[in-house]
């Protein structure tokens, strides 16, 4: 089963560090996000990955094309000219870097790559968040409802304390708002038919919109529940919590060896 990933916006509300790379290669303990995202995939044996390129791209495809190199310790020989490498890491993966437009939108870069996924179902997630998803539960949930599509249903936590007034303007307490409070959003892992694609019309497409609207005034989209670990990566806050997790070694997505 293939995995695409989004992985070609501007990530502006980043700038600190978008404006030299792309949103998924800001990295988490030394390596990119894109890494991690599909660390949790071949975790579960998901190993032939589709990225869709945008915004500098280049620096996706020089990070794979020397991902030995990058992951290795190497000796240059000036002397003869020799490059060795030691304790080089290597991985299980089929990698496919494909140029979908700088400015195409999130449903445009998936109807771009249709012709790479066949008549299969496949597996789609944004290039921005990690999650414990348990992907063999929510590839047997897709399969038992027979639609077209199944999105992970995450409710992130809520972003700001809760005051409780009393009389006079009094505090009575102060509170973190409630998971329940927030409710479920979209939070990508997505697994879906290629017919789900028919209802993308051009890269002006967003898929967020019109696409997913229309699967779900069909009845043709499902919400797997995810009640575990969710963290998309928006801000430089975002960021540090992640590293904060990976250095502590409690990260709740490392679910790999």
């Amino acid at each position: 089963m293939k995995v695409v990933i989004l992985a070609g916006g501007l990530g502006t509300r980043l700038a600190e560090e978008t404006n030299i790379r792309p949103k998924p290669m800001i990295e988490i303990g030394g390596r990119p996000l894109l890494w991690h995202i599909m660390k949790i995939y071949s975790r579960f044996g998901y190993n032939d990955f589709v990225i869709c390129l945008g915004y500098l791209g280049y620096v996706i495809k020089e990070y794979f094309s020397n991902y030995a190199l990058h992951h290795s310790d190497v000796t240059y020989d000036f002397r003869t000219g020799e490059v060795t490498m030691g304790n080089a890491i290597t991985e299980d993966w089929r990698v496919s870097l494909i140029e979908t437009g700088a400015d195409t939108m999130t449903g445009g870069r998936l109807q771009r790559v249709r012709r790479l996924l066949g008549d299969e179902s496949f597996m789609m997630t944004y290039g921005d968040g990690v999650a414990d998803v348990d992907l063999a539960a929510l590839l047997k949930f897709h399969k038992s409802h027979g639609r077209l599509a199944t999105v992970t249903a995450v409710q992130p936590p809520g972003r700001f304390g809760v005051l409780e007034l009393g009389e006079s303007d009094r505090v009575t307490a102060f509170r973190e708002k409630p998971q329940d409070e927030v409710g479920w959003i979209n939070g990508g892992f997505f697994v879906l038919e290629p017919a789900a694609l028919d209802l993308i019309e051009n890269d002006a497409t967003i898929w967020e919109r019109e696409p997913l609207e229309k699967l779900v005034a069909g009845d043709q989209l499902r919400a797997h529940r995810h009640r575990g670990f969710w963290q998309p990566v928006d801000t430089l806050r975002d960021k540090r919590y992640l590293e904060e997790l990976w250095t502590s070694r409690t990260a709740p997505w490392k679910t790999w060896p």
